[in-house]
C-alpha cells in the first residue's frame, strides 16, 4: 500500500509535514477542493506495478486483470469505514474509439474482478457496478507529456451521464487504473455531481508521483499461476521484457 505523509482527500505525497499534527491537505485541493470527498490508491505508478498495467492495458493480458482487481479492491477497502454503505461503482469509460482499438475497458476489468474480492471480505457492503452509467462524448487525446493545466482543459467536457436519474442522491465510486494528476478524476466526478450524485469517491490501483512503496504479502501467491512480484497472471520479472513489447503511451488520462 501507499505509505508516508498523503493528502488525505487526493492521497499525493506530501513533501512538507508538521511533526505531531493531523496530515494537511496539499496544495492543489486546498487551492481548488476537488469535486469528489476522498481518492485512494494501492501502490505508486513505477516499476513493476507500471509494467503489470502496461500488459494487462496495451497488451491485452487478460489474466492480469483478476489480480490487479484483488489489489484495487484493498485499496478500496480503505473507504470501508467512511464511504456510504451502498455505492454504484463506475469506471471511468473509454471514447467508443478508443474502446474499438483496445476491445476492452480496463477500468471495467479491474472494477469487476475488486469487486468479487470485496464481496468476500466486505459482504455487508453494497456495491453495484454500473459500467453504463458514465459516458466519454469525445475523443480526448493522450494525457501524456501534457501540462496539468493542458490535461484539465483536455478532459473538460468529455463526459456525461447516460441517464441522470440513475444517479441522483446516489454515491458513487469511481474507478480508473492510475490517477496522475487527478485531471480526470475531477472532471468525471464533477458531472457525476452535476448529474445529483450525493458524493463521488475515487479508487485506482496506482498513483503517479514518488511514494515509498511496502508489497502486501497477502498477493505474493494468488494461485499456482507464475507471478510477478505478487502480480498473478504475469510472468516472472526476469522474463517481462523478453515476453512484452511495452507500448510508448506513459500516463493514465486520470
Amino acid at each position: 500500500m501507499l505509505s508516508g505523509e498523503l493528502c488525505p482527500r487526493c492521497s499525493r505525497k506530501l513533501v512538507i509535514q508538521a511533526l505531531d499534527s493531523a496530515p494537511e491537505l496539499c496544495k492543489t485541493c486546498r487551492l481548488a477542493p476537488p469535486p469528489f470527498v476522498r481518492a485512494v490508491a494501492y501502490g505508486p505508478y513505477e516499476d513493476r506495478m507500471r509494467a503489470a498495467i502496461h500488459a494487462l492495458k496495451y497488451d491485452r493480458l487478460h489474466t492480469a486483470a483478476r489480480g490487479l482487481g484483488w489489489m484495487l479492491a484493498e485499496a478500496i477497502a480503505q473507504l470501508a469505514d467512511e464511504a456510504p454503505a451502498e455505492m454504484l461503482v463506475v469506471p471511468v469509460p473509454l471514447h467508443r474509439t478508443k474502446f474499438a482499438e483496445r476491445g476492452f475497458n480496463q477500468a471495467r476489468s479491474l472494477a469487476f474482478h475488486a469487486l468479487s474480492a470485496l464481496r468476500k471480505t466486505h459482504p455487508t457492503w453494497r456495491l453495484t457496478l454500473a459500467s453504463s452509467t458514465l459516458m466519454r462524448l469525445r475523443a480526448t487525446e493522450s494525457q501524456t507529456g501534457l501540462t496539468p493545466r493542458q490535461r484539465r482543459l483536455n478532459v473538460q467536457g468529455a463526459f456525461t451521464v447516460s441517464d441522470p436519474t440513475e444517479v441522483a442522491m446516489k454515491h458513487i465510486l469511481l474507478i480508473d487504473d492510475v490517477f496522475t494528476t487527478g485531471a480526470t478524476a475531477r472532471a468525471a466526478a464533477k458531472t457525476l455531481m452535476d448529474a445529483g450524485a450525493a458524493s463521488v469517491w475515487v479508487a485506482t490501483l496506482a498513483r503517479a508521483g514518488g511514494f515509498d512503496f511496502k508489497a502486501n504479502t497477502a498477493f505474493s501467491r494468488y494461485s499456482d499461476t507464475e507471478t510477478i512480484v505478487g502480480i498473478p497472471g504475469l510472468p516472472p520479472v526476469l522474463n517481462l521484457q523478453r515476453e512484452f513489447t511495452f507500448s510508448s503511451h506513459e500516463q493514465s488520462s486520470f
